[in-house]
């Protein structure tokens, strides 16, 4: 089968860790050793977060005013390479046999997207509230509550064309294990010219899988993250797994922005455009959810596995 998987960036730099080069390496060799069996017996492309890093990047470049701050779409590239290199080495080292291959990837947004308005993307760590009060006085950031805390938001615009989908095209179909649309992808609009410019978003990384899976015909879609499944009655004494869902059933569901709602958004897209099963859940358990005995299902009536 030809899978796209949707790796989370907290998947990689877990919610409760300290954002250090160490803890991401060992949490990128333990996703490798998740995501090598199936690509043993899959074609996978991957698509990777960076939430917890581009919000990283954001801080280390506003603390050096000097030297004038980075937009976000800089930032989305450079996560693609901070994250997408080790990912790849890992696969390598455990796939001698396959190639793999990284595409910066550039994804069309619309300039009139509601999300410029209307911020809702978490990125980087949580901040207590007298340091969450301090960066949204010093560099105009938006803050959201997250737990007991509060993370920067900023805007989410829906993907509409990835602009390299010919190459990965071209890669996918010679056998070319590839990472692509890295951090959601690098955010730009077109012009009267057809040039494409930078915009200052993080693209949802869930969307812009669903987009790859359905330009590539998969016969899947897999987001992987760090919690075991969608949940009904989220952080109640009721909470249990959802086990399958059709898509209206995963419209229906009450979830929060930066929660789970994005990634049932995308797999219900998917399965609407293609009929084909997506597939929500924890990374470790990439394969028994594949076999559907881990995780949550988002399939049509009758749909197959």
């Amino acid at each position: 089968m030809r899978i796209v998987v949707g790796l989370g960036g907290n998947a990689l730099l877990r919610r409760d860790q300290a954002l250090t080069s160490d803890n991401q390496a060992a949490n990128i060799e333990a996703a490798a050793d998740a995501l090598a069996p199936l690509a043993e017996e899959h074609a996978l492309v991957v698509v990777h977060g960076n939430g917890p890093q581009v919000g990283l990047l954001a801080l280390q470049d506003a603390s050096m005013p000097e030297v004038g701050n980075f937009p976000l779409d800089i930032l989305a590239a450079e996560t693609s390479g901070m994250i997408g290199y080790p990912v790849a080495r890992a696969l390598r080292n455990r796939l001698p046999e396959r190639k793999v291959a990284g595409i910066l990837t550039q994804i069309e947004v619309s300039p009139d997207d509601p999300a410029f308005a209307d911020p809702t993307k978490p990125i980087g760590p949580v901040y207590d509230a007298s340091d969450a009060a301090d960066l949204m006085r010093r560099f105009g950031w938006r803050m959201r509550p997250e737990g007991e805390g509060f993370r920067r938001v900023v805007p989410s615009p829906a993907p509409l064309r990835i602009v390299e989908m010919d190459a990965i095209r071209i890669l996918v179909d010679a056998g070319v294990l590839v990472l692509c649309a890295g951090g959601g992808g690098i955010p730009v609009v077109v012009d009267a010219l057809g040039h494409t410019l930078g915009v200052e978003a993080v693209i949802d990384k869930d969307a812009s899988a669903a987009l790859v899976a359905e330009e590539l015909d998969a016969d899947a879609l897999l987001l992987l993250t760090d919690v075991e499944a969608v949940m009904a009655d989220f952080g109640s004494e009721r909470q249990r797994p959802l086990r399958s869902l059709s898509p209206d059933e995963a419209d229906a569901l009450d979830l929060a922005p930066g929660s789970m709602r994005p990634k049932v958004e995308a797999a219900a897209r998917f399965v609407r455009a293609t009929s084909r099963p997506a597939y929500i859940g924890n990374l470790r358990a990439a394969t028994a959810i594949l076999r559907g005995e881990r995780g949550t299902v988002v399939r049509t009536a009758g749909g197959g596995a």
